[in-house]
């Protein structure tokens, strides 16, 4: 499957916070979390924007890149990878407007960027300017968003080079491995399109789908896997190149991919969905 720039500019994109475990202690916004309550320890804490067409505010401007993070690193921010993967859903509404369908497309690699800053939302991390955050071009077609599927064989890894060395930035992770995943996810975002309000963190998902005029398409991503000690305290530096991958792990190994990632390949073969990125000065 293919999505093109043009198509991609008019798709609202939104993640999920806390859908790996540990990942928010690890990127120090446990605590912006903890007043937000959930029906079960192990669910996502909620959905945030991470951009929405023509929206008024900072959310409407694009930030996706298929090579590029781009930063002002004049104020030393602490940016840092989030290694995750997205999925590309189609939405259906009944008949008072709220979701009640989520159909799962195709998925790829992502680059969920934070800049770790104080912030009242968790949008405002996500989505600074144009390149703050990354997408793949290579978007792989899903079958049966269930297990069985062809994401069963799926992990996510990723890596950083930096002056000629080669870092894991977050622990290899099989894609089944999200705290929630296929028809318990589904139930979930539904459930929290619908009903999540402005709370904290959070905002109102029933009054950005309506600002959107009810997307017919929408890419969520899933949540970030869990930090190597690296990936902890790895903030971005200019020139730094960054991996994101997602491998079927019948085809290849995250070796075959880190030593490939070494050697500057370019991956147009890669059996899965490979993003990779430059940091530059903005």
């Amino acid at each position: 499957m293919i999505l093109t720039e043009q198509q991609l500019h008019t798709i609202p994109v939104f993640g999920i916070a806390g859908n790996f475990a540990e990942h928010l202690a690890q990127a120090g916004e446990a605590s912006d979390f903890v007043n937000v309550q959930t029906a079960d320890e192990r669910a996502p804490k909620g959905m945030f924007p991470i951009y929405i067409p023509h929206h008024a505010s900072f959310l409407g401007v694009y930030p996706l890149s298929h090579d590029t993070i781009q930063a002002d690193f004049s104020v030393a921010p602490k940016v840092q990878v989030e290694p995750e993967i997205c999925v590309l859903f189609s939405v259906e509404y009944a008949e008072n407007q709220q979701v009640c369908g989520l159909n799962a497309r195709a998925f790829a690699a992502f680059n969920d960027c934070s800049n770790r800053f104080n912030a009242a939302k968790i949008s405002q991390k996500k989505n600074w300017g144009v390149n703050s955050t990354g997408v793949s071009n290579q978007w792989i077609d899903i079958d049966q968003f269930a297990a069985g599927g062809v994401l069963d064989s799926y992990h996510l890894c990723s890596f950083l080079k930096r002056d000629g060395r080669v870092f894991e930035y977050g622990i290899d992770s099989p894609a089944v491995g999200y705290s929630y995943f296929y028809r318990q996810l589904t139930d979930w975002m539904i459930d929290t399109f619908n009903r999540q309000t402005d709370f904290g963190p959070l905002e109102d998902l029933t009054r950005l789908l309506a600002q959107a005029d009810y997307p017919t398409q929408v890419i969520v991503t899933l949540g970030a896997t869990r930090y190597t000690e690296f990936g902890e305290n790895g903030y971005l530096q200019p020139d730094d190149q960054i991996g994101i991958f997602v491998y079927d792990a019948n085809q290849t190994s995250k070796p075959q991919i880190e030593t490939a990632f070494s050697e500057n390949a370019a991956f147009n073969r890669f059996a899965g969905s490979a993003l990779l990125q430059h940091v530059v000065k903005g």
